[in-house]
């Protein structure tokens, strides 16, 4: 085995609690705490029942030893169903965290997948989910940056969440590095390479492949423990991915992983972030506006640009997103539920928007998401935001009191205060000696009325 492949199966199967960084932690609660809010807001969303009903109906279990609960649902299905379906409810909302250099996210199939696992443990601690957690995020996010550094097709987010997911698979089941490096193997030999910008160009429930990630990380995770063999994964492995392992352990990239704080693809944000300080600055109202242009990269000028019928297409839409903002003020998740679709003012804009690629904006693609929005009203003034950065970067981090503030616009409306809050305290006491996980699962699995 190659030096890298065996200093990732070190920090894998190794890393303890005490070995991260009293910072990465705090992000570490910060982030489980954004993506329960997440999970909550999208339990309604369409895409989210049928994940889960299908978890019930095709993967559920013959045993009790591999059951799990399924979040917000109330039922049970097997590890790799739950596990599934709490990663495809997370990944239908896109308001979740992403890591920009990789071009995707890894916390949304993480999470229910660490859930479903710790299932067969009553002693899992909360002190376990957050050095599960940070793992999995340093190892996803590497998996995406080798696998879009060595091969020239851009992967869905799935195809390296199955990586990270089998890999704590293994740890989780006290198994060996053999087992790891099958596991791995299996993972990336099964896992979901589906091309992400055919969903781009054709906005379906697909998103970013995160539920099969996450469910075949698991298979893969319980396949190699069962004695299944999987070839090397080059992703790891291989020569040219080398350099993209080298850091682990002295740069954590839990740190680095981007906050949303709008309910869509992350390519949009800049000129969404741009059009609302338009709006504050001059006291725009729809009525003022003559025309929009919409500056960005190319990736983004593929998002849709025409009114959508669906949330899946509102939330890979540019035209739509932005002048939603300009209506309200803001976007969050009641602008792209289908409550607004058909919104006259919100359709005017639409009509009034054009879109151009924006050369700076290509450069500093994927590292960066810039994005600039230009008004012109009808008294004739250009109001010209000037090249703008999508809001929440770890650059410029969205604090701790910015993720709570989230969180509880997300999720008061559909648990309540009570409920909300206790989860809010829970999550961020996990490091506590005394904090088994149920303290929080048991807030996590009860069904939403």
């Amino acid at each position: 085995m190659v030096k890298q492949a065996k200093t990732y199966s070190d920090f894998v199967l190794c890393t303890v609690y005490e070995d991260i960084p009293a910072d990465v932690v705090e992000r570490a609660k910060d982030l489980i705490l954004d993506l329960i809010a997440v999970s909550a807001a999208a339990h309604a969303i369409k895409a989210s029942k049928l994940g889960r009903e299908t978890a019930v109906r095709l993967f559920n279990s013959a045993t009790e030893d591999d059951k799990a609960r399924i979040l917000f649902d109330g039922r049970t299905a097997s590890i790799a169903g739950a596990a599934y379906a709490g990663a495809t409810q997370i990944d239908n909302l896109d308001a979740h965290d992403g890591y920009s250099s990789a071009k995707g996210h890894a916390g949304c199939g993480l999470f229910p997948a660490v859930l479903a696992f710790a299932e067969k443990d009553v002693h899992f601690s909360g002190r376990d989910l957050l050095t599960s957690m940070v793992i999995g995020y340093e190892i996803g996010c590497r998996a995406g940056l080798a696998l879009h550094g060595t091969v020239t097709d851009y992967h869905s987010s799935g195809a390296w969440i199955s990586l990270a997911v089998a890999a704590l698979g293994v740890r989780l089941n006290g198994a060996d590095r053999n087992t790891l490096r099958h596991a791995i193997g299996i993972a990336e030999y099964y896992g979901p390479r589906s091309q992400m910008m055919r969903e781009i160009d054709n906005p379906t429930m697909l998103h970013d492949g995160s539920g099969w990630g996450s469910m075949v990380g698991v298979v893969a995770a319980e396949l190699a423990l069962a004695g299944f063999e999987g070839a090397p994964a080059i992703t790891i492995e291989g020569d040219s991915a080398a350099e993209y392992w080298r850091n682990l352990a002295s740069d954590w990239l839990t740190s680095r992983q981007n906050i949303k704080l709008f309910p869509v693809c992350r390519w949009a944000h800049a000129p969404i972030q741009a059009a609302l300080d338009l709006r504050s600055e001059h006291a725009i109202s729809v009525n003022d506006i003559k025309r929009i242009e919409i500056h960005a990269f190319h990736e983004a000028t593929r998002l849709a640009q025409d009114m959508p019928e669906t949330t899946s297409k509102a939330q890979y839409s540019i035209c739509y997103p932005v002048a939603a903002a300009l209506t309200y003020g803001k976007l969050g998740a009641r602008e792209v539920s289908g409550e607004t679709f058909a919104d006259p003012d919100i359709a005017k804009l639409v009509s009034l928007t054009a879109v151009a690629e924006c050369p700076e904006c290509n450069e500093s693609f994927p590292q960066d998401r810039l994005g600039r929005t230009i008004i012109e009203t009808r008294d004739g003034r250009r109001l010209d935001s000037g090249i703008v950065r999508a809001p929440g970067e770890h650059t410029n981090p969205v604090d701790r009191m910015g993720i709570i503030d989230k969180y509880r616009e997300y999720v008061f409306p559909v648990l309540g205060c009570s409920r909300a809050k206790q989860i809010e305290e829970t999550v961020f006491m996990l490091d506590r000696n005394d904090m088994l996980l149920n303290k929080l699962t048991d807030l996590l699995y009860p069904v939403i009325e």
